[in-house]
C-alpha cells in the first residue's frame, strides 16, 4: 500500500460535542480546523500535527460505550498515542485543569515515559515522550 499522508485521520463518535471539542481543542490545544454538517450528523475537525481528530455528534447517539480501563480492557481499537516533548508538564498542565490521567506518568521502557487520560466519552489518550 501507498500512502498520500505521513498520518491517519482518527473519527471519533461522540456524545456532547462541547464536551468534546471542550476537551481536544481548549483542554489538550489541539489547533481547531473547522466544522461541518454530514449526512445525519455534524464533524468537528481538529489538527493534532498532520494528524485531524474528526470529532463526530450523530443525530442519534449510538448505545455502545466504549469499554472502560484503557488498553487492558477489550480487543479491538484501545487508545491512540500522542507524541509529546515535555510529558511532565504536559500532566500537569491537565491536571490543573481537572483532567487526572488514568495511568501517571511512567517509564515505559528505558527511554520511553508514557501517561494515559480519558476524554469525556471514555476514550483512551496516551501520551508518550521519547528521551
Amino acid at each position: 500500500m501507498q500512502v498520500s499522508k505521513d498520518s491517519i485521520d482518527l473519527g471519533i463518535i461522540v456524545t456532547d460535542e462541547k464536551a468534546a471539542v471542550g476537551f481536544y481543542r481548549d483542554t489538550l490545544g489541539l489547533e481547531w480546523e473547522g466544522e461541518l454538517a454530514l449526512p445525519g450528523g455534524r464533524m468537528y475537525r481538529l489538527k493534532c500535527g498532520t494528524t485531524v481528530i474528526k470529532l463526530v455528534k450523530l443525530e442519534r447517539t449510538p448505545t455502545a460505550k466504549p469499554e472502560p480501563g484503557g488498553p487492558m480492557r477489550g480487543l479491538g481499537y484501545r487508545y491512540f498515542t500522542i507524541s509529546v516533548p515535555d510529558i511532565r508538564g504536559l500532566v500537569a498542565q491537565l491536571e490543573a485543569k481537572g483532567v487526572r490521567p488514568t495511568v501517571p506518568v511512567t517509564e515505559f521502557r528505558p527511554g520511553v515515559t508514557i501517561a494515559m487520560v480519558t476524554d469525556p466519552d471514555g476514550n483512551t489518550i496516551e501520551f508518550l515522550q521519547n528521551t
